[in-house]
């Protein structure tokens, strides 16, 4: 009898505690038209006010949050001012829409190399991984090898995470397709967790069409990226500290700190507090997220002060909510701004907010319809997906920065820098009257063979570093630098050398 009641109550337990952690994904959602309109209008909107918001603050706060008594203004007509005389800070808006423009013009299955052109011969100037791929795919570098590690010292940069909103706004409950679309965009300038930064942004986004509680989103989203990331971690991370600290944002942003602050890749961010890295920037969306609770200026607030990319994140965190509660939801202290920009075309583009609303309406429906859902209709029916893990990457293996070096040395026309260690990425600049004018400037490694590399005058198409290479035999090694195409006036500088080993540097106690 007892063995009966036990076995009885074991089975119900097992049963219960499966239904508890079934996922809350619904198999399949129905709304009108104007729902998923106003969803989408809410997610673009988000992304702009966010943007705005966090704009000032942009980099000016590394490595340290930006303290309460820190004022951030809003209102007086800023969003106006921006978008009019400070068009570039909303580069979270016009890449994602070179993406959605292809996307318009080829279909849903537009080519890699189409989206990789339109990228790449765009007027704007870019940074970082983004301006890295430029310069390879100008170069005969083409996607995904463009985003490669081994090609793109930037590769963790957060550069596709600011740009994927697009991704998870034409993909509603459907985040395996947001990431399938990432997969091929988010490759043509990033690798391992700077593709996952987009890939988990995408994913909120898309979960927020059909679930409507932040923590669940930021839960269930995380589903995609694989366990054994340090991307996944981090996040993991966030999520938990946040229960044991629910009150106490800047408790995790602490935590983060301590173990997440490294940028092991990026030659800026390697050494200094300077950190582009994607892992701990998604983590600043999400602590704004979780402590926003819902609200939506708290949830801008609370990412903007995490610091370090201050707009794009709180772009991001607000961009994700506003898809959760939509358009009309958002509080009109936000919105007197927004209206007024909303006809205004995004700088680069010959688009507006409004007609980003409709060009993603569209799209969505398509990829209703593509992935079984009802697009016909009003109101649609969307078949929901649960999150399936992507493929597992990792950028600079077995990488550690040791040294940040000024060389401060021009190639004049020929010079050599010594180090020691497993690789390095040189940071330099071109100067010349001529502003066509590129420098032509043959690298090799330890007397071996060669290599050309162009260096542009113009910074809308030269790479950030002179050169890099890694994955070299640990211990001493040579880099020669020739000038093979000197002008007047002309000049080469080599500027900070960031020095790679197959460890750590040692402790400040071990030397």
């Amino acid at each position: 009898m007892n063995r009966l009641f036990l076995l009885t109550f074991a089975v119900w337990v097992m049963g219960f505690s499966g239904c508890a952690s079934r996922s809350p994904i619904p198999e399949q959602v129905t709304m009108t038209r104007s729902e998923l309109m106003d969803k989408i209008k809410g997610g673009w909107a988000g992304q702009a006010l966010g943007c705005t918001y966090g704009g000032p603050t942009e980099f000016k706060f590394r490595g340290t949050m930006i303290q309460d008594y820190v004022p951030i203004g809003w209102g007086d007509g800023r969003m106006k001012n921006l978008f009019v005389n400070a068009p570039g800070l909303y580069d979270d808006l016009y890449m994602d829409l070179t993406f959605v423009e292809v996307f318009e013009r080829l279909g849903l299955d537009a080519p890699v190399d189409s989206l990789a052109w339109a990228f790449a011969t765009a007027e704007y100037v870019l940074w970082h991984a983004n301006q890295a791929a430029r310069y390879n795919i100008l170069h005969g570098i083409r996607p995904p090898q463009s985003g490669h590690w081994l090609n793109n010292p930037h590769a963790d940069d957060l550069d596709y995470q600011i740009e994927a909103d697009y991704a998870g706004l034409m993909s509603p409950g459907m985040p395996n397709a947001a990431s399938e679309i990432s997969d091929r965009v988010g490759h043509i300038m990033t690798y391992g967790d700077g593709w996952y930064g987009g890939v988990y942004v995408g994913a909120m986004y898309s979960l927020a069409f059909v679930l409507d509680d932040v923590e669940q989103v930021v839960t269930e989203a995380l589903k995609t990226i694989p366990p054994q990331s340090r991307f996944y971690q981090c996040i993991r991370d966030v999520i938990r500290w946040h229960e044991e600290y629910p009150d106490d944002w800047k408790q995790t942003w602490f935590e983060c700190e301590r173990k997440y602050s490294e940028d092991i890749g990026c030659p800026d961010g390697a050494l200094v507090p300077y950190n582009i890295d994607a892992v701990i920037n998604s983590a600043y969306i999400v602590i704004g997220l979780l402590y926003g609770e819902g609200d939506f200026f708290k949830t801008i607030d609370i990412s903007t002060r995490c610091g370090q990319d201050s707009d794009c994140n709180p772009a991001s965190a607000a961009g994700i909510l506003g898809t959760m509660i939509g358009y009309s939801a958002i509080p009109e202290m936000w919105m007197r701004e927004l209206r007024e920009v909303e006809d205004i075309r995004l700088a680069y583009t010959q688009v507006s907010l409004n007609d980003a609303y409709r060009l993603s309406f569209e799209h969505a429906l398509e990829v209703i319809g593509a992935h079984g859902g009802d697009s016909q209709g009003d109101p649609v029916v969307i078949r929901c997906q649960h999150p399936e893990a992507v493929r597992y990457e990792k950028s600079f293996e077995g990488m550690y920065p040791v040294l940040r070096r000024n060389v401060n040395r021009f190639v004049a026309p020929r010079t050599t820098i010594d180090f020691e260690g497993t690789g390095f990425a040189l940071r330099g600049s071109v100067k010349a009257a001529d502003e066509d004018y590129e420098a032509l400037v043959e690298v090799s490694i330890d007397g071996g063979a060669p290599r050309t590399v162009g260096l542009p005058v113009s910074m809308a198409r030269r790479s950030q570093e002179i050169c890099w290479q890694y994955q070299l035999p640990n211990g001493k090694h040579t880099i020669t630098l020739e000038w093979v195409n000197p002008v007047e006036r002309g000049e080469v500088h080599c500027g900070e050398l960031i020095v790679y080993s197959d460890k750590p540097a040692r402790k400040a106690n071990e030397i």
